[in-house]
Protein backbone atom coordinates (compact mmCIF):
# COMPACT_ATOMS: atom_id res chain seq x y z
CA UNK A 1 0.00 0.00 0.00
CA UNK A 2 2.79 2.37 0.63
CA UNK A 3 4.24 1.82 -3.02
CA UNK A 4 1.03 2.41 -3.88
CA UNK A 5 1.01 5.86 -2.37
CA UNK A 6 4.21 7.00 -3.04
CA UNK A 7 3.73 6.33 -6.59
CA UNK A 8 0.22 8.26 -6.66
CA UNK A 9 2.23 11.03 -4.81
CA UNK A 10 4.83 11.33 -7.21
CA UNK A 11 2.49 11.44 -9.94
CA UNK A 12 0.66 14.39 -8.16
CA UNK A 13 3.40 16.10 -7.74
CA UNK A 14 4.74 15.97 -11.26
CA UNK A 15 1.49 17.25 -12.17
CA UNK A 16 1.49 20.19 -9.98
CA UNK A 17 5.07 21.12 -10.94
CA UNK A 18 3.67 20.81 -14.83
CA UNK A 19 1.33 23.15 -13.90
CA UNK A 20 3.28 25.60 -12.41
CA UNK A 21 4.66 28.52 -14.49
CA UNK A 22 8.12 28.06 -15.34
CA UNK A 23 9.17 31.15 -12.91
CA UNK A 24 7.83 29.44 -10.39
CA UNK A 25 9.61 25.78 -11.08
CA UNK A 26 12.79 27.87 -11.61
CA UNK A 27 12.57 29.42 -7.74
CA UNK A 28 11.99 26.73 -5.85
CA UNK A 29 14.62 24.72 -7.69
CA UNK A 30 17.01 27.55 -7.05
CA UNK A 31 15.75 27.12 -3.10
CA UNK A 32 16.30 23.58 -3.06
CA UNK A 33 19.45 24.17 -4.36
CA UNK A 34 20.59 26.81 -1.63
CA UNK A 35 19.05 24.61 0.83
CA UNK A 36 20.47 21.12 -0.28
CA UNK A 37 24.45 21.10 -0.17
CA UNK A 38 24.84 17.96 -1.91
CA UNK A 39 22.61 18.84 -5.04
CA UNK A 40 24.03 22.32 -5.02
CA UNK A 41 27.17 20.69 -5.33
CA UNK A 42 25.74 18.45 -8.34
CA UNK A 43 24.60 21.30 -10.30
CA UNK A 44 28.33 22.28 -9.84
CA UNK A 45 29.61 19.66 -12.31
CA UNK A 46 26.50 20.55 -14.84
CA UNK A 47 26.35 24.76 -14.56
CA UNK A 48 27.51 27.39 -16.35
CA UNK A 49 30.03 29.62 -14.58
CA UNK A 50 31.02 33.23 -15.12
CA UNK A 51 34.08 34.55 -13.92
CA UNK A 52 35.58 37.77 -12.59
CA UNK A 53 39.12 38.64 -10.95
CA UNK A 54 39.28 40.40 -8.45
CA UNK A 55 35.37 41.98 -8.69
CA UNK A 56 35.60 42.34 -12.41
CA UNK A 57 33.92 40.44 -14.34
CA UNK A 58 35.40 38.55 -17.60
CA UNK A 59 33.89 39.95 -21.25
CA UNK A 60 34.26 38.94 -24.80
CA UNK A 61 34.08 41.87 -27.30
CA UNK A 62 32.50 40.58 -30.60
CA UNK A 63 32.59 43.57 -33.20
CA UNK A 64 30.78 46.07 -31.36
CA UNK A 65 29.60 43.94 -29.14
CA UNK A 66 30.76 42.76 -25.42
CA UNK A 67 29.48 39.65 -23.90
CA UNK A 68 29.43 37.20 -21.25
CA UNK A 69 30.63 34.30 -21.46
CA UNK A 70 28.53 31.18 -19.88
CA UNK A 71 31.96 28.46 -19.25
CA UNK A 72 30.55 24.92 -18.91
CA UNK A 73 32.20 23.07 -15.84
CA UNK A 74 34.04 20.82 -18.50
CA UNK A 75 35.43 24.42 -19.52
CA UNK A 76 36.07 25.43 -15.94
CA UNK A 77 37.54 22.12 -14.85
CA UNK A 78 39.78 22.55 -18.52
CA UNK A 79 40.96 25.65 -17.37
CA UNK A 80 41.39 25.05 -13.86
CA UNK A 81 43.53 22.21 -14.58
CA UNK A 82 46.30 23.97 -15.57
CA UNK A 83 46.53 25.34 -12.05
CA UNK A 84 46.94 23.92 -8.54
CA UNK A 85 44.13 23.08 -6.55
CA UNK A 86 41.12 23.03 -9.26
CA UNK A 87 38.81 21.43 -7.51
CA UNK A 88 38.95 23.87 -4.56
CA UNK A 89 38.20 26.80 -6.89
CA UNK A 90 34.91 25.15 -8.05
CA UNK A 91 33.78 25.26 -3.87
CA UNK A 92 34.63 28.77 -3.86
CA UNK A 93 31.95 29.89 -6.38
CA UNK A 94 28.29 31.13 -5.66
CA UNK A 95 24.75 30.49 -7.10
CA UNK A 96 23.37 33.37 -8.86
CA UNK A 97 20.41 32.18 -10.84
CA UNK A 98 19.71 29.38 -13.36
CA UNK A 99 17.98 29.34 -16.96
CA UNK A 100 14.55 28.34 -17.65
CA UNK A 101 15.84 24.73 -18.37
CA UNK A 102 17.12 24.75 -15.15
CA UNK A 103 20.66 24.64 -15.54
CA UNK A 104 22.24 26.37 -12.88
CA UNK A 105 24.54 29.61 -13.19
CA UNK A 106 27.72 30.06 -10.89
CA UNK A 107 29.85 32.63 -10.37
CA UNK A 108 33.63 32.58 -9.50
CA UNK A 109 36.21 34.95 -8.46
CA UNK A 110 39.81 34.07 -9.97
CA UNK A 111 41.78 36.95 -8.23
CA UNK A 112 44.10 34.86 -6.63
CA UNK A 113 45.28 33.11 -10.39
CA UNK A 114 47.15 35.20 -12.75
CA UNK A 115 45.20 37.54 -14.62
CA UNK A 116 46.95 37.74 -17.62
CA UNK A 117 46.96 33.90 -18.21
CA UNK A 118 43.26 33.58 -18.15
CA UNK A 119 42.38 36.46 -20.58
CA UNK A 120 44.66 35.10 -22.75
CA UNK A 121 43.32 31.64 -22.44
CA UNK A 122 39.94 32.34 -22.90
CA UNK A 123 40.45 35.45 -25.61
CA UNK A 124 38.85 38.52 -23.56
CA UNK A 125 39.37 40.91 -20.77
CA UNK A 126 38.80 41.42 -17.37
CA UNK A 127 36.79 44.56 -17.35
CA UNK A 128 35.48 46.58 -14.01
CA UNK A 129 31.88 46.30 -13.62
CA UNK A 130 30.74 50.12 -13.62
CA UNK A 131 31.67 49.65 -17.11
CA UNK A 132 30.69 46.63 -18.04
CA UNK A 133 27.11 47.19 -17.12
CA UNK A 134 26.89 50.03 -19.35
CA UNK A 135 27.92 47.88 -22.68
CA UNK A 136 26.73 43.99 -22.11
CA UNK A 137 23.15 42.81 -23.31
CA UNK A 138 20.41 44.17 -20.35
CA UNK A 139 19.78 40.58 -19.82
CA UNK A 140 22.74 39.71 -18.59
CA UNK A 141 23.79 42.86 -16.45
CA UNK A 142 21.12 42.18 -13.28
CA UNK A 143 23.21 38.71 -13.25
CA UNK A 144 27.13 40.24 -13.01
CA UNK A 145 25.55 42.98 -10.61
CA UNK A 146 23.84 40.16 -8.16
CA UNK A 147 27.18 38.22 -8.55
CA UNK A 148 29.40 40.67 -7.60
CA UNK A 149 27.65 42.19 -4.63
CA UNK A 150 27.77 38.03 -3.27
CA UNK A 151 31.67 37.61 -4.07
CA UNK A 152 32.13 41.22 -2.13
CA UNK A 153 29.88 39.90 0.94
CA UNK A 154 31.67 36.53 1.05
CA UNK A 155 35.04 38.31 0.76
CA UNK A 156 34.66 40.63 3.68
CA UNK A 157 32.62 38.34 6.04
CA UNK A 158 35.13 35.23 5.61
CA UNK A 159 35.54 35.64 10.40
CA UNK A 160 32.55 35.82 12.52
CA UNK A 161 31.93 39.30 14.25
CA UNK A 162 31.38 37.33 17.69
CA UNK A 163 33.78 35.39 18.45
CA UNK A 164 36.84 35.99 15.06
CA UNK A 165 37.08 32.50 14.38
CA UNK A 166 36.32 31.59 10.39
CA UNK A 167 32.91 31.69 9.06
CA UNK A 168 32.35 28.65 6.55
CA UNK A 169 29.85 29.23 2.92
CA UNK A 170 27.77 26.70 2.20
CA UNK A 171 28.18 25.56 -1.46
CA UNK A 172 25.69 27.84 -3.24
CA UNK A 173 26.96 30.81 -1.67
CA UNK A 174 23.48 31.51 0.41
CA UNK A 175 24.98 31.77 3.81
CA UNK A 176 28.23 31.97 6.07
CA UNK A 177 28.29 29.90 9.51
CA UNK A 178 30.58 30.30 12.39
CA UNK A 179 30.34 26.74 13.80
CA UNK A 180 32.00 28.04 17.02
CA UNK A 181 29.56 30.33 18.10
CA UNK A 182 26.68 28.79 15.92
CA UNK A 183 25.39 32.43 14.01
CA UNK A 184 24.44 32.33 10.61
CA UNK A 185 25.39 35.02 8.29
CA UNK A 186 22.59 35.74 5.61
CA UNK A 187 23.93 38.43 2.48
CA UNK A 188 22.47 42.00 3.53
CA UNK A 189 21.48 45.12 1.22
CA UNK A 190 21.40 48.85 2.15
CA UNK A 191 18.31 50.54 1.19
CA UNK A 192 19.29 53.83 -0.63
CA UNK A 193 16.32 56.10 -1.75
CA UNK A 194 17.02 58.04 -5.12
CA UNK A 195 14.88 60.80 -5.60
CA UNK A 196 13.68 63.03 -8.67
CA UNK A 197 12.50 66.49 -7.28
CA UNK A 198 10.02 68.49 -9.46
CA UNK A 199 8.18 71.69 -8.27
CA UNK A 200 6.13 71.43 -10.59
CA UNK A 201 7.20 72.45 -14.65
CA UNK A 202 10.86 72.03 -13.24
CA UNK A 203 12.90 68.95 -11.48
CA UNK A 204 16.15 69.12 -9.69
CA UNK A 205 19.15 67.32 -10.98
CA UNK A 206 22.57 67.22 -8.94
CA UNK A 207 26.10 66.03 -9.15
CA UNK A 208 29.14 65.42 -6.81
CA UNK A 209 32.57 65.92 -7.13
CA UNK A 210 33.77 62.75 -8.36
CA UNK A 211 31.09 62.65 -11.34
CA UNK A 212 32.48 62.57 -14.57
CA UNK A 213 32.33 65.83 -15.69
CA UNK A 214 28.92 67.31 -16.90
CA UNK A 215 26.62 64.45 -15.19
CA UNK A 216 23.68 65.23 -13.39
CA UNK A 217 21.20 62.67 -11.63
CA UNK A 218 18.53 62.50 -8.77
CA UNK A 219 19.47 62.76 -5.34
CA UNK A 220 20.61 59.48 -3.10
CA UNK A 221 21.25 58.39 0.22
CA UNK A 222 21.28 56.32 2.56
CA UNK A 223 18.15 55.08 4.86
CA UNK A 224 19.07 55.67 8.38
CA UNK A 225 18.14 52.91 11.41
CA UNK A 226 14.32 53.00 11.91
CA UNK A 227 13.65 55.46 9.14
CA UNK A 228 10.87 54.56 6.88
CA UNK A 229 11.21 55.55 2.87
CA UNK A 230 8.69 58.71 3.25
CA UNK A 231 11.11 59.63 6.07
CA UNK A 232 14.38 58.99 4.17
CA UNK A 233 13.33 61.15 1.30
CA UNK A 234 12.24 64.33 3.09
CA UNK A 235 15.11 64.07 5.41
CA UNK A 236 17.53 63.64 2.32
CA UNK A 237 16.18 66.29 -0.10
CA UNK A 238 16.39 69.05 3.48
CA UNK A 239 19.80 68.19 4.18
CA UNK A 240 21.30 67.97 -0.18
CA UNK A 241 18.81 71.48 -0.78
CA UNK A 242 17.70 72.61 1.76
CA UNK A 243 13.53 71.98 0.16
CA UNK A 244 10.65 70.93 1.78
CA UNK A 245 9.25 68.10 0.00
CA UNK A 246 5.35 68.53 0.20
CA UNK A 247 4.49 64.88 -1.21
CA UNK A 248 5.79 62.25 -2.93
CA UNK A 249 4.84 58.58 -4.96
CA UNK A 250 7.03 55.46 -5.58
CA UNK A 251 8.03 54.36 -8.71
CA UNK A 252 10.35 51.29 -8.69
CA UNK A 253 13.46 49.75 -7.57
CA UNK A 254 16.97 48.30 -8.68
CA UNK A 255 19.98 46.24 -6.80
CA UNK A 256 22.59 48.40 -6.89
CA UNK A 257 26.53 47.00 -6.64
CA UNK A 258 27.81 50.22 -5.52
CA UNK A 259 29.01 51.06 -3.01
CA UNK A 260 28.74 47.31 -1.95
CA UNK A 261 25.36 46.04 -1.98
CA UNK A 262 22.50 48.45 -2.62
CA UNK A 263 18.43 48.24 -3.33
CA UNK A 264 17.49 51.74 -4.60
CA UNK A 265 14.01 52.65 -3.87
CA UNK A 266 12.93 55.39 -6.62
CA UNK A 267 10.53 57.98 -5.95
CA UNK A 268 9.29 61.45 -7.23
CA UNK A 269 9.26 63.86 -4.59
CA UNK A 270 7.13 67.36 -5.07
CA UNK A 271 8.09 70.97 -3.13
CA UNK A 272 5.91 73.98 -3.20
CA UNK A 273 6.61 76.52 -6.42
CA UNK A 274 6.81 79.36 -3.92
CA UNK A 275 9.46 77.49 -1.85
CA UNK A 276 11.79 76.23 -4.66
CA UNK A 277 15.17 78.30 -3.77
CA UNK A 278 18.31 75.58 -3.36
CA UNK A 279 20.66 75.56 -0.84
CA UNK A 280 22.92 72.90 -1.41
CA UNK A 281 24.92 70.91 1.25
CA UNK A 282 28.40 71.65 0.31
CA UNK A 283 29.94 68.25 1.77
CA UNK A 284 27.90 66.08 -0.11
CA UNK A 285 27.35 68.16 -3.80
CA UNK A 286 29.32 70.48 -5.94
CA UNK A 287 26.33 71.79 -7.75
CA UNK A 288 22.48 71.19 -8.01
CA UNK A 289 20.23 73.28 -9.70
CA UNK A 290 16.78 73.04 -11.71
CA UNK A 291 15.90 71.77 -15.41
CA UNK A 292 13.11 72.68 -17.71
CA UNK A 293 11.75 70.05 -20.13
CA UNK A 294 13.38 70.61 -23.27
CA UNK A 295 16.78 70.96 -21.46
CA UNK A 296 16.20 67.54 -19.92
CA UNK A 297 15.14 66.25 -23.46
CA UNK A 298 18.18 67.50 -25.24
CA UNK A 299 20.46 65.85 -22.46
CA UNK A 300 18.84 62.47 -22.92
CA UNK A 301 20.08 62.42 -26.30
CA UNK A 302 23.62 63.52 -25.30
CA UNK A 303 26.46 60.91 -24.30
CA UNK A 304 28.67 61.81 -22.54
CA UNK A 305 31.91 62.10 -24.96
CA UNK A 306 29.44 64.28 -26.82
CA UNK A 307 29.61 66.82 -23.94
CA UNK A 308 32.45 68.85 -24.00
CA UNK A 309 32.15 72.23 -26.10
CA UNK A 310 35.35 74.08 -27.52
CA UNK A 311 35.90 76.54 -24.82
CA UNK A 312 36.19 73.00 -22.39
CA UNK A 313 32.67 73.14 -20.33
CA UNK A 314 30.38 70.57 -20.45
CA UNK A 315 26.97 70.32 -21.61
CA UNK A 316 24.70 68.52 -19.17
CA UNK A 317 24.37 64.85 -19.53
CA UNK A 318 22.76 62.12 -17.69
CA UNK A 319 23.11 58.29 -16.06
CA UNK A 320 22.46 55.84 -19.08
CA UNK A 321 19.29 53.50 -19.64
CA UNK A 322 20.73 50.84 -17.46
CA UNK A 323 20.21 52.88 -14.13
CA UNK A 324 16.97 54.01 -12.40
CA UNK A 325 17.89 57.44 -12.53
CA UNK A 326 17.48 57.42 -16.06
CA UNK A 327 13.83 55.81 -15.67
CA UNK A 328 12.44 58.40 -12.73
CA UNK A 329 13.72 61.00 -15.46
CA UNK A 330 12.19 59.88 -18.39
CA UNK A 331 9.19 59.39 -16.50
CA UNK A 332 9.04 63.10 -15.62
CA UNK A 333 9.33 63.89 -19.05
CA UNK A 334 6.60 61.77 -19.93
CA UNK A 335 4.63 63.43 -17.00
CA UNK A 336 5.40 66.57 -18.37
CA UNK A 337 4.17 66.11 -22.11
CA UNK A 338 1.23 64.81 -21.38
CA UNK A 339 0.27 68.09 -18.87
CA UNK A 340 1.45 70.53 -22.06
CA UNK A 341 -0.65 68.09 -24.93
Amino acid sequence: MAVVYQALHRRVSSLVCRLHSTYVRKMRYLNELKEDDSLCRQAQTSGTFYLFHNLSPFLQKVGKKYLVPQLSAAEMKQILEKFQEAEQWIEKSVLIGCSDEHRPQFALDLGALEKSAIESELQGSFTDLRKALFVVDGKDSPLLASAQSLLRWHDSHQYCSKTGQPTQKNPAGSKRVCHASGITYYPQMSPVVITLVSDGSRCLLARQPSFPPGMYTALSGFCDMGENVEETVRREVAEEVGLEVESLRYSGSQHWPFPSSSLMIACHALVGAQRNEISIDSLELEEARWFGLEEIVEGLKREPRSSKQDDGSFLPWFPPKQAIAHHLIREWVQQQSAQTA
